[in-house]
């Protein structure tokens, strides 16, 4: 494989400053929490992977809908490549989720609306993996892939709106929020401030992997090119 390039150099580096400056934002500079305590400080983490599992998949579905009108094997690279991404974010949000809640819900699992269409929509991008496994021709398996990324993005607004359409125990992050949902606090500035830095190193690492994921598979399609060639001798 070619040779890591100086900007993906570069970008790896302020990522990991970015990450390392996150985490003294979140466990020293954000205050503790007056009720949750020290648990609240899952939060961050929480909704900075939410942030970037939505974001990968937006990523997906646009690369999807610019493979299908180009035809350009790098679109559906880069959809794949998000979509990996995107899903194990979306197990890290959802699983942060589920150590914020023990405490506070009691539970490690509830038939919330947000967690029901949050899971609902990591099983549709799972599939959408499957899929691709399943299908050897690689334009076919690229078209299907593209169509089928496109459609499961209805998922992720669809996720993002249930704790605002339906009664939820979830709190609203953004947004007006029912005082009474459990877990439900008021964020001083230093409390956005660590959010929002979060987010930011987030989105940082998510370009960061998809940059590394790309590049390793441009070298798995070299690879299995090779193969091909090999076995029409």
């Amino acid at each position: 494989m070619e040779p890591v390039p100086r900007n993906l150099k570069i970008l790896t580096g302020i990522t990991i400053v970015l990450f390392l400056t996150a985490l003294y934002m979140v466990f020293i500079y954000a205050p503790r929490e007056a009720i949750m305590g020290d648990v609240q400080r899952v939060f961050y983490f929480h909704v900075a992977a939410g942030w970037v599992g939505a974001l990968a998949f937006l990523v997906t579905a646009i690369a999807g809908g610019v493979y299908l009108a180009k035809r350009e094997p790098k679109w559906d690279r880069l959809a794949e490549s998000s979509v990996e991404i995107g899903v194990v974010f979306t197990i890290i949000n959802i699983s942060s989720g589920s150590i914020w809640a023990r405490p506070i819900w009691n539970t490690w699992w509830t038939w919330d609306p947000r967690l029901v269409t949050a899971t609902i929509m990591l099983l549709l991008y799972f599939a959408y993996l499957m899929l691709r496994q399943g299908i050897e021709d690689p334009d076919r398996r690229a078209r299907f892939g593209s169509v089928y990324g496109i459609a499961a993005f209805i998922s992720v607004p669809i996720t993002f709106l249930s704790i605002r359409v339906f009664r939820t125990i979830h709190p609203v992050v953004i947004g007006s929020s029912d005082p009474a949902a459990e877990g439900a606090f008021d964020m001083t500035a230093r409390m956005v401030q660590a959010l929002m830095f979060s987010v930011l190193t987030f989105t940082f690492v998510y370009a960061t992997l998809l940059r590394y994921r790309i590049r390793l598979g441009r070298g798995t399609e070299e690879v299995e090119k090779r193969k091909m060639e090999l076995i029409s001798l």
